[in-house]
C-alpha cells in the first residue's frame, strides 16, 4: 500500500510557501502595484512557464470539462485573488485573514451539502474548531478588535468560498487529467476572466519599473515558485489526499506569514502566536488521524 506520508509533507510545503507571498504581495503594493495587476502579471509568467511543460493538448475532452475549467480559473484563480486582495482595501487585515483561513471549514459544508463521500463527525468538526481557535490566536494576536465593514469581510467570505469550490471541483477532474495540464487551463482561464476587471480599474503601473529588482524577483517568486510549481503538486495533493484533506492544510497558512514576517520584517513572535500555532497543528492532527482511520477501516470491511 502506497503512503501519504509524502504528499501530506508536499501540502505542508506548499502551504509555507504561500504564507510567505504575503510578504511578497504586500512589497509590490508598497511599489506602486494594485492586486489585479500583480495577479495578471504572476499568472502571465506561470502561464508561460507551464506552457513549455504542456503544449501539445489545447482543450479539455468535452465541452462540459471544458466549462469546469473556465470555472476552476475563475474559482482558483482570478476571483479568489481579486476578492481576498480587494477585501483588504476596506476590512483589516486580520479580518480578511482570519476569514479566508476558514475555507477548509466551507470546504466540509460544500462538501457535505454536494457530496456523497464526504460527511461531517465530532472529530472532524472538533479539530477543526481547534485549527481555527490557533488561526484566530496567530492573526489577532492578542489584539482582537471587532470592527465589522460588510463589502470587505463579505469578499473575504467569496473568496474562502471561492477556493472550497475549487478545492472540490478540482478533485474530480484530477482524476482524468494530467496536472500540469490542468494547471495550465487554470492560468489560462484566470487571466482571461481578471481582464474585465481593468475596464473598472485601468492599468496605472509604468513598466519600465517592471526592471527593479525588487519588482521582478516577488514577480518570479509569485509567478514560477508560488503558482507554476505550487499549483501543478497541489493538484497532485488534492488528488491524493481528497479535497476535504488538504484544504485542512490551509490553517497552516497564518504559521507560516507569521514566520516569513519574523525573518523578513522583523516583527516579534509572541507566546499567544507560539500556542495559535500548536492548537492549529493540533486540529490538524485530530482531522489527519481520524481520517487515516476511517480509511483503513473501511478497507477492512
Amino acid at each position: 500500500m502506497k503512503s501519504k506520508l509524502p504528499y501530506h509533507l508536499l501540502a505542508i510545503s506548499i502551504i509555507a510557501i504561500w504564507g510567505v507571498t504575503f510578504i511578497n504581495t504586500k512589497f509590490l503594493i508598497i511599489n506602486g502595484l494594485n492586486p489585479q495587476e500583480i495577479f495578471l502579471l504572476r499568472f502571465i509568467i506561470a502561464y508561460i512557464g507551464v506552457w513549455t511543460f504542456s503544449p501539445h493538448k489545447l482543450f479539455m475532452d468535452n465541452w462540459r470539462d471544458e466549462l469546469t475549467m473556465i470555472l476552476l480559473g475563475i474559482t482558483g484563480g482570478s476571483l479568489y485573488f481579486w476578492a481576498e486582495n480587494t477585501a483588504i482595501q476596506y476590512s483589516l487585515v486580520n479580518n480578511v485573514a482570519f476569514i479566508v483561513c476558514n475555507a477548509p471549514l466551507i470546504t466540509l459544508l460544500f462538501g457535505m451539502a454536494f457530496s456523497k463521500e464526504i460527511r461531517a463527525t465530532k472529530t472532524i468538526i472538533a479539530g477543526s474548531i481547534i485549527s481555527i481557535w490557533g488561526v484566530a490566536m496567530v492573526i489577532f494576536n492578542g489584539s482582537f478588535i471587532l470592527k465589522l465593514n460588510p463589502l470587505g469581510d463579505f469578499l473575504a467570505l467569496v473568496a474562502a468560498a471561492s477556493w472550497a469550490v475549487y478545492s472540490l471541483v478540482m478533485r474530480n477532474m484530477t482524476k482524468r487529467y494530467n496536472a500540469t495540464f490542468l494547471t495550465r487551463k487554470v492560468f489560462f482561464y484566470g487571466i482571461l476572466t481578471i481582464l474585465p476587471v481593468f475596464l473598472i480599474t485601468p492599468w496605472q503601473f509604468p513598466l519600465s519599473k517592471l526592471t527593479e529588482p525588487v519588482i521582478w524577483m516577488n514577480l518570479v517568486f509569485l509567478g514560477v515558485i508560488a503558482a507554476l510549481i505550487c499549483f501543478v503538486l497541489w493538484s497532485i495533493v488534492i488528488r491524493e489526499l481528497g479535497a476535504l484533506t488538504s484544504a485542512n492544510y490551509i490553517y497552516l497558512s497564518p504559521v507560516s506569514t507569521m514566520i516569513a514576517s519574523a525573518i523578513f520584517l522583523q516583527e516579534p513572535l509572541t507566546w499567544i502566536s507560539v500556542v495559535g500555532s500548536i492548537l492549529i497543528l493540533t486540529g490538524l492532527f485530530i482531522v489527519g488521524f481520524y481520517s487515516k482511520r476511517k480509511k483503513e477501516e473501511n478497507r477492512s470491511r
